[in-house]
């Protein structure tokens, strides 16, 4: 995530699941990227980021001819802090990977977790992407401008519903646009839903005054006319989408959200070096690369030690901000 206010903080990327094998003779076995059996543990409910990651890698991966047959499942609760735990308990498993990203730093913190990114084998960082605020076609705010204004007179009236646990991007981002708008971010009324998938009917239904989530997850919905974009968090406006950035819109912060793939503990060198290969040849395929455009991702691609570094920065950055912000 990158978050550029009087706190400063992220720089991002978003997450990308791979396949299994690279196949110019069918199998994958000459290029040494065949993993029979892979599977993807998403850790939050279907329809949310991590989800929608997980299974367009899935299928990219086939339709590129890299591999096929990868399970993609998800195994939500505690902010994709059960999931992780999951993850490292399934030590020397070269099996299987983790979509995660910025959500589950976050959770880590804010759910105490006794798993901690610290823990798995870093793969890869791919993509990023800002959050949008959005809200449902019936909503009384029609402009960000319209919204920010009520939000302003009655913090607690206006709650706002994010697809991540405290301490995650859908969590950070209203909050630093709370504090950019002089609201206090003790006085936000955060509803935090198990991912974007579960946000949704919620704005749908305008259960909350609205909702921040990332770009990928609410296209389909903002163009049907169902959701109305007001802003999106990114130094740059969307290309396609007639919203502007929070600073158009007064406020002096942006934030850009990220994604990644992580694996278990205790991978032998041969393993992890498959694994991360096999990414590594996804990313640079024309099917990811159409996927990227279409969701509105930005390409982040960080592979292994470096992006261990990168978890390790982010870990400390999260930490930073949930105190500056009093949470």
């Amino acid at each position: 995530m990158r978050l550029r206010t009087p706190l400063a903080l992220f720089g991002a990327a978003l997450l990308v699941l791979v396949g299994p094998p690279l196949l110019a003779t069918g199998d994958g076995s000459d290029t040494g990227t065949q993993i029979p059996g892979l599977r993807f543990m998403v850790p939050n409910t279907p329809g949310g980021g991590y989800d929608i990651t997980a299974r367009t890698m899935a299928k990219n991966a086939e339709d590129a001819g890299l591999t096929h047959n990868i399970e993609v499942f998800n195994l939500p609760g505690a902010g994709g802090t059960v999931g992780l735990t999951r993850l490292v308990g399934e030590h020397g498993n070269g099996k299987l990977a983790l979509s995660m990203g910025l959500g589950v730093v976050g959770a880590v913190h804010t759910n105490k977790s006794p798993s901690t990114l610290a823990d798995t084998t870093p793969i890869a960082r791919l993509t990023e992407e800002p959050d949008i605020v959005v809200v449902g076609k019936d909503s009384p705010y029609r402009t960000i401008g319209q919204l920010l204004a009520a939000w302003k007179k009655n913090p607690a009236a206006v709650p706002v519903g994010g697809g991540s646990s405290p301490g995650g991007p859908d969590h950070l981002a209203p909050m630093l646009m709370a504090q950019a708008a002089g609201i206090a971010p003790k006085a936000v009324n955060y509803v935090p839903f198990d991912g974007g998938g579960e946000l949704l009917a919620s704005v749908l239904g305008n259960k909350v005054g609205f909702g921040v989530s990332g770009l990928g997850e609410y296209r389909d919905q903002i163009e049907a006319g169902e959701l109305r974009l007001l802003a999106v968090t990114g130094p740059k406006r969307v290309p396609g989408m007639d919203a502007p950035t929070l600073r158009e819109a007064g406020l002096d912060t942006e934030f850009t959200n990220w994604r990644g793939i992580v694996a278990p503990p205790g991978l032998s060198d041969a393993e992890r070096t498959k694994l991360t290969g096999l990414i590594t040849k996804l990313h640079a395929s024309k099917e990811w690369k159409e996927s990227m455009k279409k969701n509105g991702w930005d390409d982040a691609f960080l592979a292994g030690e470096p992006f261990g570094d990168f978890l390790a920065e982010q870990d400390r950055r999260v930490a930073t901000v949930l105190k500056e912000l009093g949470l």
